[in-house]
């Protein structure tokens, strides 16, 4: 997803993420996938039931 008018790219952590991982843990995933946490786009991560998600 791309927000165009603001140049945001939203990006969706592919499977389920334990919620309990802080900001270190969630960057390092992201980093996992090959993009850049420090990149000014968003992230967001699942839990296993679908019912919370987190954002980067």
């Amino acid at each position: 997803m791309i927000l165009k008018e603001y140049g945001l790219r939203v990006f969706l952590a592919p499977g389920f993420t334990d919620m309990r991982k802080s900001i270190n843990g969630l960057s390092v995933l992201v980093d996992d996938l090959d993009l850049n946490p420090f990149s000014g786009n968003l992230f967001d991560f699942c839990n296993l039931r679908l019912s919370a998600y987190t954002h980067c």
